[in-house]
């Protein structure tokens, strides 16, 4: 099972999206990631490792936006890795996106975003 929370006000994002990670740690992830908007531009901090231990490498409550999407990942399907973290960002960089589980209509999804 995985976590998801997002975020949209006047406040800081990243610091409410840390909060919310670390009140979801108590069932144990691989790793967890932040995407918040600022800009104009989609900013990600994500890697592997607990709550804290990321936070410690990449200062998550410290990205800029008042918009974002937080998620902690226990791997059931693919390896922990840093490219499996999520939040995942698209090719051009305007859209980020988080899951649980397996995505099971992926290709008529990728067929979707490739047309528009």
């Amino acid at each position: 099972m995985c976590g998801i929370l997002g975020y949209i006000g006047n406040r800081g994002a990243g610091t409410i999206l840390v909060n919310g990670l670390r009140r979801l740690e108590y069932r144990g992830y691989d790793s967890c990631g932040v995407a918040c908007v600022y800009d104009n531009k989609i900013n990600i901090k994500k890697d592997i490792g607990k709550i804290e231990e990321v936070h410690k490498i990449h200062d998550l409550d410290k990205i800029s936006g008042n918009v974002g999407i937080a998620h902690t990942r226990w791997a059931t399907h693919g390896g922990v890795t840093k490219e499996n973290a999520h939040p995942h960002l698209s090719n051009n960089g305007k859209i980020a996106v988080v899951h649980n589980g397996i995505v099971e209509n992926f290709q008529s999804l990728k067929e979707f975003l490739k047309d528009n």
